[in-house]
């Protein structure tokens, strides 16, 4: 991704810091439009929303691979059913009819028409790897574009799926506020940053050292973990902007010398380069030159018979106030099992509490801090020996993840609220609902489908979003089942049980069509 850093934006001097202060204020008085669905138009006035969808991270991603995680973001789309919202959605590429159809046709309260009206979807239509971001500051006569559509800039935001120094600068050249963390604040959401945030603010969180810059810093920081804790049988070496599991690495030390046997230090590099890695075919020496540009921590790898991985969900407003979304049992694979691939909503009460307890806490730095928008926190929740769960923070995404659409597209299209305290999620006609979401169903055999026949197959299996049951099926990431043989899809329904049901059934019904179309 050497040609993203070859664009130059202007310097934030303090007068253009300035300006963008003014704009992120202006965000006070649109909090009360912001993500608003109720029927009947509880905003009666005319806003614009702007969606910026860039996956801006360091990390190598195939252009249809940007594609279809900018369409991930589509359930935003659901927030038309505000009649007075104007929206502009931004992509590499155009999007191909057949998927707008099939959002606007799950959007409630709205006609079809009237929706398309009030949806402008704009593509400088580059296909190539880089982040979507980049494709927007390098042609200003697309900016201007996005502009000319923004009727008043003071009832208009922007919302970028994370925050860097790019989508502030759109924000600055749209003249319009960014509802997410500045990237000032950038710094807090690195898994360095995440380990003094959690120590400052009294979270449990593994035993561990950041701010690892080379091999060196790995070996000394993995002695002085044993030294501390000899029984320490794994670590995870994590990059500092790694996102999903990429940037994980597994080192094994059972077997070691004893701590600070002479023979120790040279066992330690050896395991070292002999990590396991989370994403295929990384080698050694690519890994390390990750680790000396974004920095790095390693930590102990907590062992135990029943452990369970949950994430909480969060958001600051305009004004201050702190506010659990949403929780998740988090769905992990992948060689050491730390890549996200889903996730079950919502957490076990056994321990949501427990947990939302602790994010609280980040909660209410982030307000001290002045930051606004979504993040998440993850965990690691460990069954004891007295049989009580036992959290232990993880990470902090200091922006929108993986659970960000699924939740999203539920709240949207039942207007339901997640109650913190008993953990269960209600809708607006007073009935629970649970999802199961992946953005990974994928296999290569899937390659046959097109997006139609996907659309062909939840309809005559009649798993499609039912908007009287509020039950069914949506899916995400499908323009690109051809070629990447991946979709996503929450699924949803009345009880825990049913709504996996609904996933295994999906899944399975896939398997059996791709099956038979292969022969």
């Amino acid at each position: 991704m050497e040609s993203n850093r070859l664009l130059s934006i202007p310097e934030l001097t303090p007068d253009r810091a300035a300006r963008f202060d003014e704009l992120q204020r202006k965000l006070v008085p649109l909090w009360r439009m912001i993500g608003r669905t109720a029927p009947g138009g509880e905003v009666q006035e005319s806003n614009t929303l702007v969606v910026l969808p860039s996956l801006t991270v360091e990390v190598d991603i195939p252009g249809s691979m940007h594609q279809v995680y900018e369409e991930r973001f589509l359930f935003m789309t659901f927030l038309l059913r505000q009649p007075h919202l104007h929206m502009i959605y931004l992509t590499s590429q155009p999007i191909a009819p057949l998927t707008i159809d099939y959002y606007l046709h799950n959007l409630p309260d709205v006609t079809i028409s009237n929706a398309r009206k009030r949806l402008h979807l704009l593509s400088p239509q580059d296909g190539s790897d880089r982040a979507l971001a980049y494709k927007v500051l390098e042609r200003p006569w697309f900016v201007r574009q996005i502009r000319g559509l923004i009727p008043d800039p003071d009832r208009a935001h922007l919302v970028p799926f994370l925050t860097t120094d790019l989508e502030r600068e759109i924000a600055l050249q749209l003249d319009i506020p960014m509802y997410a963390a500045d990237p000032r604040f950038f710094a807090l959401g690195s898994k360095s940053g995440a380990r003094r945030l959690f120590a400052e603010e009294g979270l449990p969180h593994p035993l561990g050292v950041e701010d690892i810059a080379d091999e060196a810093g790995f070996a000394a920081a993995i002695r002085a973990m044993r030294a501390r804790q000899p029984a320490i049988a794994r670590v995870i070496t994590k990059t500092n902007q790694g996102v999903s599991g990429m940037g994980n690495a597994v080192v094994d030390l059972r077997g070691l010398p004893a701590p600070g046997d002479a023979a120790e230090e040279a066992a330690v590099i050896e395991r070292l380069r002999a990590m396991r890695f989370e994403v295929p075919d990384l080698t050694y020496n690519a890994y390390m030159a990750g680790v000396r540009a974004q920095g790095a921590i390693v930590e102990e790898m907590i062992e135990g018979e029943e452990k369970e991985s949950p994430s909480v969900q969060m958001r600051i407003s305009p004004l201050g106030q702190v506010e659990i979304l949403s929780t998740h049992d988090q769905m992990l694979g992948g060689p050491s099992g730390q890549s996200y691939l889903g996730a079950v909503f919502p957490a076990d009460p056994a321990y949501s509490r427990l947990i939302t307890h602790e994010a609280a806490k980040i909660g209410q730095r982030f307000a001290r801090e002045g930051i606004v928008g979504r993040f998440a926190l993850d965990f690691l929740v460990v069954k004891n020996a007295a049989g009580e769960w036992e959290p232990y923070a993880i990470e902090v995404n200091l922006r929108k993840g993986g659970t960000t659409h699924p939740f999203l597209t539920l709240q949207y299209l039942t207007d339901g609220i997640y109650d913190a305290e008993s953990g269960q999620f209600t809708t607006e006609l007073g009935e629970r609902r649970y999802y199961v979401a992946s953005d990974h169903i994928e296999s290569d055999a899937y390659r046959i489908f097109t997006p139609e026949d996907l659309l062909d197959l939840i309809s005559v299996h009649r798993l499609t979003f039912d908007q009287t049951c509020q039950t069914g099926l949506i899916l995400h990431m499908f323009s690109g089942v051809g070629e990447l043989g991946r979709l996503g899809a929450t699924c949803i329904h009345g009880t825990p049980e049913r709504a996996r049901g609904l996933y295994n059934d999906f899944v399975a019904l896939l398997d059996r069509e791709a099956e038979r179309r292969g022969r």
